[in-house]
């Protein structure tokens, strides 16, 4: 028996003997850039999860202290109509307004001693009588619609607290 040569294909008749490799180059570069796109991708999420995860701290130290403002208020009207209202908190401790406050030190303080949640209510309308200054004054006489400035501090969970807020408000019952 005798072999005869195998036809060859036409597209093979001109190849050359020797293959240099280049396209294996050029997957290795592209797996890296496929590679280096997935780390930045994770590092950005991971980002994103840390940023949504502050702003939902910052938001509900916020809403709580909204809540313990709203609740405190609800107790100076109660005080000052002479009423109950079930679930307000009774206002015993109120100051005033002759007596100096600023509410990013008292906060700051607050933030410091870890005491949780806090508030503070000042009677002002007396100080603000014939245009006087809302800060520092002396009562001038008793005002028949008080007006009262009413401070909360509350931090975003009762235990291993990441975020806190202060809020200050006028009242007028």
């Amino acid at each position: 028996m005798s072999s005869s040569p195998r036809p060859r294909s036409p597209g093979l008749q001109n190849a050359p003997a020797r293959q240099s490799g280049a396209v294996l180059y050029v997957a290795l570069i592209m797996l890296i850039l496929l590679a280096l796109l997935g780390i930045v991708g994770m590092q950005v999420t991971g980002l994103q999860e840390k940023m949504s995860s502050n702003y939902r701290a910052a938001n509900l130290a916020f809403q709580n202290a909204e809540q313990l403002v709203r609740i405190t208020e609800c107790g100076v009207e109660d005080t000052v109509n002479r009423t109950t209202t079930t679930g307000c908190s009774a206002s015993s401790d109120v100051k005033v307004c002759d007596e100096a406050f600023d509410v990013g030190d008292w906060a700051d303080a607050i933030a410091k001693a870890r005491t949780g949640k806090s508030t503070n209510i000042r009677l002002i309308g007396p100080c603000i009588s014939g245009n006087s200054s809302l800060a520092m004054g002396s009562a001038v006489n008793e005002d028949a619609n008080p007006i009262y400035q009413i401070s909360g501090y509350q931090t975003d969970q009762a235990d291993n607290a990441s975020a806190d807020a202060a809020i200050d408000t006028i009242f007028r019952p």
